[in-house]
């Protein structure tokens, strides 16, 4: 059941960003890109770090009005998500005492966000917008020099 939610939110995003599709030729379309959001099974923090910037929500349950809520903001985010390397992992299941959930150690609803270096910049016991997040990401060291190297600047 945990897993069919987040595969549900990115179908609905797919299924959006298709819907937006401008009629480019097959050409200048990319290789798809791998799901940025993966469930909590057999997923651990140090897996992702210096590649990704793991963006963990737990809820008590994939019925949580804060997780729906939540799984909205970031499928109608995922293009930004994607450009700041984030990888979004869902729990919803507190009773599996996941990997995640020892290290983390939520309360119900959290959105976590982690770092590429592995550390917890944000922890909110409430839904944030995809802005807000980005905006959280955008201040981190390593995002400024990610920004930094992207203009050519050393």
């Amino acid at each position: 059941m945990k897993l069919i939610l987040p595969l549900v939110f990115l179908a609905f995003a797919a299924t959006g960003l298709s819907a937006q599709d401008t009629g480019e030729t097959a050409e200048t379309e990319a290789e798809p890109a791998p799901p940025i959001i993966l469930s909590d099974e057999d997923v651990a923090l140090k897996d992702f770090k210096w590649t990704n910037r793991p963006l963990v929500v737990f809820a008590e349950s994939p019925n949580d009005p804060r997780f729906i809520e939540q799984m909205e903001y970031i499928t109608e985010g995922l293009d930004e998500l994607a450009e700041r390397d984030v990888v979004v992992l869902t729990d919803t299941d507190p009773d599996a005492d996941s990997p995640l959930r020892e290290e983390l150690r939520p309360r119900g609803f959290m959105l976590a966000l982690v770092g590429k270096d592995g550390t917890v910049y944000l922890r909110k016991p409430v839904p944030w917008s995809v802005r807000e997040i980005t905006r959280v990401i955008d201040k981190m060291p390593m995002r400024q020099q990610e920004i930094r190297r992207r203009r050519g600047d050393s």
